[in-house]
């Protein structure tokens, strides 16, 4: 039997990880500035993770969720003190896409409506509704397609007016940065501005930070760096778990869902609120947050002044390079030849980076000489 091929293989087999570094089954060592796609927050095989992982699967590793599971209680009040989102309500899920799909299924149950609105670039997950909402035509299969779903442009508030004034919008959903996009920070106005129409429409406002959030920008979550803005519900995955399936919907205390419009068989489970709990341990302790931002402040003012490239966007260490030359060939002697990944296609000129947040200056500078020789 063979494998349904989800991405374009690299040629590299990678059988161990440590920290930023990746070697594979012949003993050659990669720096890691993909993160397995914004996965891997504190690092591979953290020793605390990895202990906290291991004392738990001697506990108990799996039940359902309909007995008692204290560790999810001690996960939700850590995310609410790191986060700022205190009075927040916690649904446990197991991947951005399913985040995304129950965000967008409360929406629509607490608004009695079923439309939404996304925006150009945006990539929400492969499920029925977020794909809906997801701009590429190429993975969205004629039963996902929904004519009360508009994905309208990016950064323009008249046109969500106008759909919001039609009555059949239950939410908006937009990335804290967009990822896929191209790394798009959203102008502050207007994010606040979006805001302040859901509440006149008796929309939900939903901030997708299952890429940008825990801490990758410099801040727990990217739309965090918009003073006064909260978000109805806040999404997340990837970073939540360093590598273990997890995902989360934050929802505001205004929000009040009954009883068993929400539910998941493998969502909090123990292992997952394990991983959850370390990654939150990490980053608090390390300072991980202050260290993204200072590195994606250098990483940001050195790529700027190379020659090839022509604009140095994101926030630490979410960054997206435009390049004038095509993407796709750089990134494959950055892998071939100079044994360092970067993030997947974010547009035809642009790479991704997406580091683990523990990432040394050091090995940032070796990033920089390597690409400096390709593009000169």
């Amino acid at each position: 039997m063979n494998l349904f091929d989800v991405y374009p293989l690299i040629n590299v087999t990678p059988v161990k990880a440590q920290g930023a570094n990746l070697w594979d089954e012949n003993g050659a060592e990669y720096l890691d500035l993909y993160g397995g796609h914004a996965v891997i927050s504190v690092g591979h095989s953290h020793p605390h993770f990895n202990q906290r992982i291991k004392d738990q699967l001697d506990q108990i590793a799996f039940y359902s969720n309909s007995v008692q599971i204290p560790i999810q209680k001690q996960l939700a009040t850590k995310l609410g003190e790191l986060s700022g989102y205190t009075d927040f309500n916690l649904f446990l899920c197991n991947s951005g896409a399913e985040a995304n799909e129950n965000a967008l299924k409360l929406a629509s149950f607490v608004t009695g409506k079923s439309g939404f609105i996304s925006f150009s670039g945006a990539f929400h997950g492969r499920t029925s509704g977020a794909v809906a909402l997801t701009d590429n035509p190429k993975i969205i299969a004629p039963s996902n397609e929904r004519t009360d779903f508009h994905i309208l442009p990016w950064n323009e508030i008249a046109e969500v007016e106008i759909h919001l004034q039609k009555g059949n919008i239950a939410g908006i959903i937009i990335e804290g940065i967009q990822g896929v996009g191209g790394i798009k920070v959203p102008n502050p106005d207007f994010l606040l501005k979006l805001s302040e129409l859901c509440k006149k429409y008796d929309a939900k406002l939903i901030l997708d930070e299952v890429q940008s959030g825990y801490g990758r920008t410099g801040k727990f979550f990217a739309h965090l760096w918009v003073t006064g803005l909260v978000p109805d519900m806040i999404t997340m995955a990837k970073g939540m778990g360093n590598g273990y399936p997890i995902g989360g919907v934050l929802i505001h205390p205004d929000i009040k869902a009954s009883f068993g419009l929400l539910g998941t068989t493998f969502g909090g489970n123990h292992l997952a609120c394990a991983a959850g709990l370390a990654v939150l341990e990490i980053l608090e302790k390390e300072k991980l947050q202050e260290h993204a931002l200072k590195a994606g402040e250098y990483l940001m003012h050195e790529l700027a002044m190379i020659n090839g490239i022509t604009d140095v966007r994101g926030k630490g260490l979410m960054i997206g390079i435009d390049l004038e030359k095509e993407a796709a060939p750089i990134r494959s002697e950055l892998v071939s030849k100079y044994k360092i990944f970067t993030g997947s296609s974010a547009g035809k000129h642009t790479i991704r980076l997406l580091p683990p947040l523990n990432i040394e200056i050091i090995q940032l500078s070796s990033f920089l000489d390597s690409l400096k020789k390709i593009l000169s």
